[in-house]
């Protein structure tokens, strides 16, 4: 059966629709709209569980849930699929969502750094695999369409100017240690036998910014949910030991703060558990690590768009065709340029103030979209299927990438920040 994708008119074209519901919603927040988001933030005792199932909150939620469901329904009709269907099953799949992210929200689990997404594999792969979806419930499992509207989103809050911020030893650190490391991770991966897709999810998850980076690698090349949803796991199952022994490794040799603090930013593939581990060590550290993280996470756009050409390129290298203009073009991912225009508009066209004040909206609508994704992704998945990919290979690979990436990272920030090559910064 051969790709009818190229044939289809834009507007019935998945990755532009994405664009459109992406751009639809920047544009309101740019014309004022600002919509009061449920909060997901909680601890461990009644009252503050209480305050989440609050009628406010589950009145905000269940806006979101109308808006999202209509803008949905809307693609899908311009697409021809079944927009009625996902009037049964939309709700379902938004409730495992709310409850992935709520989950997240609690104080402690926060503090281990497990994100909302890995909850929201979770609770689909638990759906799918105790019981016999029915269609109804399948047709509102959107997953490509989640995932790239809400990487449209994303990169309204992928900003220019933070480069600038983090200043010259951050960017220096975060382009060296994201090109050898993706290549160095890259290369083990193909060694190990690991196919491309999943050679190219995984080291863009080690050497960029994680799950994040996973999941913009995976729109870039049109990869197998199901390989990112295992990424996913393995970022965030390394990601818990390495908050504790990490600080602990910065503190029983006395390496120094700022480095150490840098160390952590490079290494670790979220920026919460980033922010926890510096914590650990002190102030100035974990200042280090979010600048050395910011740096890292901007250059997610460039790679993005690098990696849709190189993806591209390469595949139909591969397939003995002739590469074209035309052709890149027809099976460029058109989304990639809907993430990037949204990070250019927002980094040059709108105000720092009005940027500031809508970073948490964006954050908000941004996470739902991807909760959406990650129950979508677990509800077309078994777990056979997901513990037996690859054969361990693909962990493997990204354990030995990870390896490397601590030591590498660690090197290149005792160079820049440990006063060897440069006078130390004063970070306080």
């Amino acid at each position: 059966m051969t790709d009818s994708k190229p044939t289809l008119r834009w507007w019935q074209n998945e990755d532009w629709l994405a664009v459109a519901v992406g751009t639809v919603l920047l544009a309101a927040l740019l014309l004022g709209w600002r919509p009061a988001l449920p909060t997901f933030k909680w601890q461990p005792e009644a009252a503050s569980v209480a305050k989440t199932f609050a009628a406010t909150n589950l009145t905000r939620s269940a806006t979101v849930a109308v808006t999202y469901l209509a803008l949905t329904a809307v693609v899908l009709a311009l697409m021809r699929a079944r927009p009625l269907r996902l009037l049964a099953g939309f709700p379902v799949v938004f409730a495992l969502a709310w409850l992935a992210q709520w989950l997240a929200g609690n104080s402690r689990i926060e503090g281990w750094g497990l994100e909302y997404v890995i909850f929201g594999l979770l609770l689909g792969l638990a759906l799918s695999n105790l019981f016999r979806l029915p269609d109804w419930l399948r047709e509102a499992a959107r997953t490509e369409f989640y995932i790239k509207t809400g990487l449209v989103i994303l990169g309204a809050t992928i900003l220019f100017q933070e480069i600038l911020q983090a200043g010259v030893l951050g960017i220096v650190q975060a382009v060296l240690v994201v090109s050898v490391v993706w290549y160095f991770a890259f290369w083990l991966a193909k060694r190990l036998k690991v196919d491309d897709e999943f050679a190219t999810m995984l080291a863009s998850a080690v050497s960029i910014c994680g799950v994040s980076a996973a999941i913009a690698t995976c729109g870039a090349i049109n990869g197998d949910r199901k390989k990112l949803s295992y990424v996913t796991a393995l970022v965030l199952i390394v990601a818990v030991p390495m908050m504790v022994l990490m600080p602990w490794a910065v503190k029983f040799f006395h390496i120094p703060d700022l480095v150490g603090g840098a160390w952590l930013g490079g290494t670790l593939d979220t920026s919460g558990s980033v922010v926890a581990a510096g914590a650990l060590i002190s102030e100035p550290a974990m200042k280090t690590g979010i600048i050395v993280k910011f740096s890292q996470n901007v250059l997610l756009g460039v790679a993005a768009f690098l990696l849709s050409v190189w993806w591209t390129m390469r595949q139909q290298t591969k397939g003995g065709e002739r590469v074209s203009a035309r052709i890149i073009w027809e099976r460029f991912p058109k989304f990639v340029l809907g993430f990037v225009a949204a990070s250019l508009v927002f980094s040059f066209a709108v105000e720092p103030a009005t940027v500031k004040e809508l970073k948490g909206t964006l954050a908000g609508l941004r996470n739902f979209w991807f909760a959406l994704a990650f129950v979508s992704i677990g509800l077309e998945t078994r777990f056979a299927e997901l513990i037996g990919m690859g054969n361990g290979r693909p962990a493997a690979a990204f354990i030995g990438a990870q390896a490397f990436n601590v030591v590498w990272t660690f090197i290149i920030s005792w160079l820049l920040f440990g006063g060897v090559l440069f006078a130390a910064p004063s970070i306080k």
